[in-house]
């Protein structure tokens, strides 16, 4: 890997960490407040979008990235519609 995909690798990476409050407020302390599924619905539709962009330029960090990304807030937008749905 170059230097080039290492530094997009570790801003993806870095990027993904930024979703962990998210995640934990949803998944561990089972609150949605504030959160609008279909922002992350549309975010997902981008990153998925990113994703085939980085498949077609064959570029391993955007690749792994998006994948990181889209499962962090796919896990966000699903656990927000569960507890949502729930009240």
């Amino acid at each position: 890997m170059d230097w080039v995909e290492g530094i997009g690798l570790l801003a993806g990476v870095i990027g993904v960490l930024g979703w962990y409050p998210q995640v934990k407020r949803i998944w561990v302390d089972k609150k949605a407040d504030g959160i609008s599924v279909p922002s992350f619905t549309a975010i997902a539709i981008s990153l998925f979008l990113w994703l085939a962009y980085g498949i077609i330029k064959k570029s391993i960090a955007i690749i792994i990235a998006n994948i990181l990304a889209l499962t962090v807030i796919i896990a966000i937008a699903v656990g927000a519609y569960r507890i949502q749905s729930a009240n």
